[in-house]
């Protein structure tokens, strides 16, 4: 039996409980930053996977569509095999769709619709979804799959109730995604160089606590307020 769960820890009495050992982000600078996420895998050597959205709604909406499209042409089908004239627009479509030219822009458009829709069905059928929930690093000593999530506003929470405990920081935005860590930082005393120094320290471990399955790279900026 295996089961999918999450952790939204809701601030810095969460920490406590992420273990804090497995070593420390690479600091940056105000410069590009670094590129060197890094991937863990669990005991089998599976990378860690993502969360894959059920996608409820959009299937119950194709598949009630498609379900009343195929019965009313089904119904118009039988009428017609017991006699009876065919419904207008099957007669309408038909006749457009053979006295109309392939390069009119009502067949041109209609193509490009069909195919717009069925690539988004396509890309919603290929692709996870629930971009929210980073995976965490797979338990050790646990029977079974178990897999958590975090989410990345929890996560973002974190990392930046962590920089604000830095002296010299008077306010700062943090954004986490699943490859970086973006932290903008106003620092209204001390030296910039040396809040920086401090910020890089503090969010590389807070980012290394947090026990994501990719390592995030860390970004840290630090200016002055606007005067004014």
């Amino acid at each position: 039996m295996s089961a999918n769960t999450w952790r939204q820890p809701t601030g810095d009495s969460d920490l406590a409980d992420l273990s804090p050992d497995h070593g420390q982000a690479a600091p940056s600078t105000d410069g590009p930053p670094s590129t060197g996420a890094t991937s863990a895998v669990d005991e089998s050597g599976r990378p860690a996977r993502r969360f894959w959205s059920p996608r409820r709604i959009p299937a119950a909406i194709v598949a009630l569509l498609s379900a009343a499209a195929v019965g009313l042409l089904l119904y118009d089908v039988v009428s017609v095999r017991a006699d009876r004239s065919a419904m207008y627009w099957r007669r309408r479509l038909a006749e457009e769709l053979a006295t109309r030219p392939l390069d009119d822009v009502w067949m041109i458009v209609g193509a490009a619709v069909a195919m717009a829709i069925g690539l988004l069905f396509f890309v919603l059928a290929v692709t996870p979804g629930l971009r929210r929930l980073l995976p965490m690093r797979p338990p050790t000593g646990i029977p079974g799959e178990v897999r958590a999530g975090l989410d990345r506003r929890a996560a973002a929470l974190i990392v930046r109730d962590r920089a604000m405990r830095v002296s010299g920081v008077q306010s700062a935005r943090v954004t986490v995604g699943r490859r970086k860590v973006k932290a903008r930082a106003q620092a209204h005393f001390r030296n910039l160089d040396e809040v920086r120094a401090d910020l890089n320290a503090e969010l590389g471990q807070a980012v290394t606590s947090l026990g994501l399955a990719r390592q995030p790279t860390l970004a840290v900026r630090v200016r002055r307020p606007k005067k004014g």
